[in-house]
């Protein structure tokens, strides 16, 4: 399978990608597109498997220049808000044979290219273009030979995307055009989707969630994707009733936020009923779920995805089939097990490691072998994840195994007491997070984001959570805070979160409390 023939589905006549206040891109078009930019890419001595930088902002040309690329060459979408030492950072790691950009970029990514000597592509969109139609202009490198020309083949690889790297270097993670096919097809089976279906993107495209979700999955089946400029929840509404959406993903933090403006906008929701709302790349609190489940009068569908998987590993299902809140579903494309730390699988309702293995995992990080050695065991990979399975597959997921605080050898789950907290009336938000501790290695802490009007004391919060859990489990000290700390992506990170904000108990960390 390669891209250009997963694309294939949609009519030559039906909306492929629309974007607010554009016309729209046709996927004949659309498919017009990608192989004149293979081409383009080609006579500037670009061919598969080599490393191309894209730089874009969110939107229709981002979405289209990341399939036209992955299609041809390697695609790497960067994060168009890192600074240039970022950027030179990754230019090189990539060892990057290009950068695209936007004519008339002011992005430190074309100072950190020029200063690398990687050619700089702009990417050039015509007054009145349709949503995502462009041309690339590859300046001095036009005419070059390329060894490798034409359409990418299945074990080419499609896109190098980097891991968070929250506690380390960040990892080089290759995924396949067969990868990418294999997950588009998983999402696709998963959700169901249609020529019918219209998706409202708000999700980032330098991000494997929106990437293989938001864009690849839909247009597989043959369906519309309509581009925003990233996520707004001021103007999430307004763009609901111009793309008219059968569904949408999105990450919690993004879901919250729309859910806090669902009672300002009740008429445009009367109008648009969705088909699903879907959620990913962390944990939902069960609360949210209930609350978007009424606002949308459609059911919420959590999904468990990461960049080694190309997305999607778990999810729950549509109706009719049983959704459980809390859960992230049942094994949806790879093989998932819950692995003991003896190399056994756990039998139902037991805790362990979650493995996974499928045409959709990438065969392993580039040039790292400690990496690969940790990461890869009989064939499985290793997600990291702490999780249980019951007796019908579905999947929770109790914790990162990095995350799970040690206080004194007593093992805290914060997803446990994230969950506690957000039931007090006052909590909006909430992360909890292990702090150093000088005696016991860690130690139990939380910020808080309060609803609005609310006030609330550190000693009533603690409190109510020991009401329901054993003391060690209580965070010793929580934080209020206006707004949590979240990654590029919009994904709350606890690991490293002490570090960062100066805090610990004892002496491991300046500004102990």
């Amino acid at each position: 399978m390669t891209l250009q023939n997963l694309l294939r589905r949609g009519a030559d006549d039906d909306i492929a990608i629309a974007a607010p206040g554009r016309p729209a891109l046709d996927y004949r078009g659309l498919r017009t597109l990608m192989a004149e930019t293979g081409a383009a890419l080609n006579a500037a001595g670009i061919g598969r498997n080599d490393r191309v930088a894209i730089v874009l902002p969110n939107g229709p040309e981002m979405a289209t220049c990341f399939l036209a690329c992955a299609s041809a060459v390697t695609s790497a979408p960067l994060n168009p808000a890192y600074r240039a030492d970022e950027f030179e950072f990754y230019l090189t790691d990539l060892q990057s044979k290009a950068l695209i950009v936007e004519r008339g970029s002011k992005s430190p990514a074309v100072d950190a290219a020029r200063t690398l000597g990687i050619p700089v592509i702009e990417l050039v969109v015509a007054e009145g273009a349709r949503a995502g139609q462009f041309t690339l202009d590859p300046g001095p490198a036009a005419g070059a030979a390329c060894a490798s020309p034409g359409p990418s083949e299945a074990d080419d690889v499609a896109m190098v995307l980097h891991t968070s790297g929250t506690t380390s270097k960040p990892k080089r993670v290759p995924l396949s055009v067969a990868n990418l096919c294999a997950s588009a097809g998983h999402i696709a089976g998963t959700l169901q989707f249609t020529a019918a279906d219209v998706g409202l993107n708000i999700m980032p495209l330098f991000h494997i969630h929106g990437l293989l979700a938001g864009l690849l999955a839909p247009l597989s089946a043959g369906s519309r994707v309509f581009c925003t400029p990233g996520f707004n929840a001021l103007r999430f509404f307004t763009w609901m009733e111009e793309a008219k959406p059968t569904w949408y993903t999105a990450v919690p933090t993004m879901h919250l936020a729309i859910a806090t403006r669902g009672k300002h906008n009740a008429a445009v929701l009367a109008r648009h009923q969705l088909r699903f709302v879907r959620s990913s790349s962390s944990a939902m609190p069960p609360q949210l779920i209930g609350q978007l489940e009424t606002m949308f009068r459609a059911p919420l569908i959590e999904s468990y995805g990461m960049t080694e998987s190309a997305h999607q590993m778990a999810s729950n299902p549509l109706p009719p089939l049983a959704r459980k809140p809390g859960t992230v579903g049942r094994a949806a494309g790879p093989e998932v097990r819950v692995r003991n730390e003896d190399g056994s699988f756990a039998a139902a309702g037991e805790p362990g490691e979650i493995v996974i293995r499928g045409p959709n995992v990438t065969s392993g990080y580039e040039n790292n072998e400690k990496a690969n050695a940790e990461a890869f065991v009989d064939g499985w990979f290793r997600t990291g994840d702490q999780g249980v399975m019951d007796a019908e597959g579905y999947l929770s997921i109790t914790g990162r195994l990095k995350e799970i605080i040690n206080r004194g050898g007593e093992k805290v789950s914060p997803r446990e007491i994230d969950e506690i907290l957000l039931d007090h009336v006052s909590v909006a938000q909430v992360i909890v997070f292990g702090a150093p501790h000088k005696r016991l290695g860690e130690e139990v802490a939380a910020m808080v984001v309060l609803h609005e009007g609310h006030e609330c004391e550190e000693r009533e919060l603690q409190q109510f959570v020991a009401k329901r859990v054993a003391a060690y489990k209580v965070p010793k000290k929580i934080l209020f805070v206006d707004e949590l700390p979240k990654g590029a992506t919009g994904k709350l990170q606890r690991i490293g979160l002490a570090q960062r904000i100066g805090l610990g108990f004892g002496s491991y960390v300046a500004g102990e409390f």
